[in-house]
């Protein structure tokens, strides 16, 4: 891959800057620069971090290097420099756009847009020299290139590289309704929904449910579902299979919403639950008792318990140290169920009554069994 080091100024970056929030299409340099490649992710960086790019500008301290491609019809892309470029620009263009920066007074901090800064604060701003290399290559010596560069800074989530690999018109279609700023996932089934859109959380979570809907079996099953559908039309029918699902738990759980259902993984309890014949109301006056059960230690479990009935999700309350060992010395060692000897480590605490039928975990309700029996009595 050729590389070449090419000094452009600020004024120079900010030439014709404009964002298109209806494609999300960003473009600089005299509309030559493309600074949102499909590839490339969503603005990511807070307040802070914008901050402290303008901050170093100002102050005349370097910037990082950026790195742009040339592409063959003599444009460019932003290959690594997005989040920077765009912290710039729009500091420069948008009047609107304010930082706080340390007061020169060292007494707390002010809020600076670029109309405020003195003249000749403007100018050095605007002929601030930003490294920017120049790039060439192949497609592969690119994506190669792109993955090494991010390993520093705000580093690339998995998603985001396979966003790279996989830039196609049904992608940028599906990252529409899932990874935009106040896209429809968000704003519709957000409540649901654990992560960041603009990091690709949600894509990857409905990308995820959906190949194991497809029964992909594989080493990076999203990456096999992307490569299966980059070449599609659009992306409608995972935003499909998304209402689908959630008119689903909305449903059987009621529309209104716990914090404990954030973040469940709803479609793979959706591919697995779908069809079965389950009551509403049934269920969702299960989901009441239990969430009142004091038993209970993972309420979040109790969307998959009420669904499967494996008390694993539950994280059912154990006996203590001191209960357990109570009951141990009352047996003197002697397991109930097959009636030999054991060390005190290698029997475990058991509900008498199972928690199942209403034993609570009281002492009064503990008994030791050796393991093979806890064992096998949990397996029936």
């Amino acid at each position: 891959m050729k590389i070449e080091m090419h000094p452009v100024t600020i004024r120079e970056l900010i030439d014709q800057y404009v964002e298109d929030e209806d494609t999300g299409e960003v473009r600089a340099y005299g509309g030559k620069l493309d600074v949102r490649p499909k590839y490339q992710r969503e603005f990511v960086y807070d307040t802070k971090d914008s901050e402290a790019v303008i901050h170093t500008v100002l102050n005349g301290f370097p910037l990082n290097t950026m790195y742009w491609v040339e592409r063959e019809d003599g444009s460019y892309e932003v290959l690594d420099g997005q989040q920077r470029t765009i912290s710039i620009c729009r500091f420069a263009t948008n009047a609107a756009y304010s930082v706080r920066l340390p007061d020169p007074s060292g007494k707390g901090y002010n809020s600076v847009n670029y109309p405020n800064l003195f003249d000749n604060q403007r100018e050095d701003f605007l002929n601030y020299p930003l490294q920017v290399y120049f790039c060439s290559g192949t497609e592969k010596e690119k994506m190669d290139w792109f993955q090494t560069i991010n390993i520093a800074g705000k580093a690339l989530k998995k998603q985001e590289i396979r966003n790279a690999v996989y830039a196609s018109p049904w992608l940028t279609d599906a990252k529409s309704a899932f990874s935009r700023r106040n896209c429809a996932a968000h704003k519709q089934y957000g409540k649901y929904l654990s992560g960041e859109c603009l990091r690709q959380d949600y894509l990857e979570t409905i990308l995820e449910w959906a190949a194991s809907r497809d029964n992909i079996t594989s080493e990076d099953v999203v990456s096999t579902y992307m490569q299966q559908h980059r070449n599609d039309d659009n992306a409608d029918p995972l935003w499909d299979y998304c209402e689908r699902i959630f008119g689903w738990v909305r449903k059987t759980f009621g529309n209104t919403t716990r914090k404990e259902m954030k973040g469940l993984p709803w479609g793979i309890m959706y591919n697995e639950h779908h069809e079965d014949k389950l009551d509403p109301k049934d269920v969702q006056n299960e989901v009441d008792r239990l969430m009142a059960d004091g038993e209970v230690q993972s309420k979040k479990g109790i969307y998959e318990y009420v669904l499967d009935g494996k008390e694993k999700h539950l994280s059912l309350r154990t006996f203590d140290d001191a209960d357990k060992r109570t009951a141990y010395e009352k047996q003197q060692g002697i397991c109930p169920l097959c009636h030999n000897h054991f060390e005190y480590e290698e029997m475990a605490g058991d509900h008498i009554k199972p928690w199942s039928k209403g034993g609570k975990t009281i002492p009064e309700n503990c008994q030791m069994l050796c393991i093979p029996c806890n064992t096998g009595k949990s397996n029936h």
